[in-house]
């Protein structure tokens, strides 16, 4: 499939299925649980979610492993990525890029986690507008944040990593409204994650 962006190759190719073994690990899956059982605390009258970038589908494990009657489905560009989604049978998984406009049924919550910052960053618009127009209500972001746009090396590779207020650019550019937000620190104690910050935003 021809994509896009460079950014798109990148993740649908060879470093796409690498990672797939560095996030797989019951330890990380823990680690979402916990996240999850806190930003649903905020969240009301949840039934369906959409994951923008599911990778593995560990958010979605963790989700139906915290209320196994939500409603599922995640989409994700890499196909060895998705083909394992699609193996865990607690969601309905797309191969396919964010890029593209996405027109499916609208969930209660949809989210991205640790897939902004890899997202070049002239056509975050179109995954922003996938997130807010495929939501009933409510919308997540988990990211690296920074108050102001910068480009990080990622493992080596250029134009690969960049940090920004995803979270406060949704609110600007849609109206959305601050519900909570939380950070997860490496060092945790109990379920560390990589320095990720989320924000859950209600339309």
């Amino acid at each position: 499939m021809k994509y896009t962006t460079e950014q798109e190759n990148f993740w649908a190719g060879e470093f796409g299925d690498n990672y797939i073994n560095r996030n797989n690990s019951e330890k990380l899956l823990f680690s979402k649980v916990a996240m999850w059982s806190n930003i649903l605390r905020s969240a009301n009258s949840i039934k369906s979610v959409k994951e923008l970038g599911c990778n593995i589908g560990l958010n979605l494990l963790a989700l139906n492993k915290l209320n196994p009657e939500l409603k599922l489905s995640g989409v994700e560009i890499n196909a060895e990525a998705a083909r394992h989604a699609k193996e865990l049978k607690v969601a309905q998984i797309t191969n396919g890029t964010i890029l593209e406009e996405i027109n499916s049924e609208k969930s209660d919550l949809v989210f991205t986690a640790g897939v902004l910052i890899h997202i070049n960053p002239d056509h975050l618009k179109s995954v922003y507008d996938n997130l807010v127009n495929n939501s009933n209500r409510y919308v997540m972001v988990a990211e690296y944040y920074n108050p102001s746009p910068v480009n990080i090396d990622y493992r080596g590779n250029e134009e690969r990593l960049f940090k920004r207020d995803f979270a406060g650019e949704l609110i600007e550019q849609y109206g959305l409204k601050l519900i909570d937000y939380g950070f997860i620190y490496k060092r945790d104690n109990w379920a560390p994650q990589d320095d990720i910050t989320w924000f859950l935003l209600e339309k």
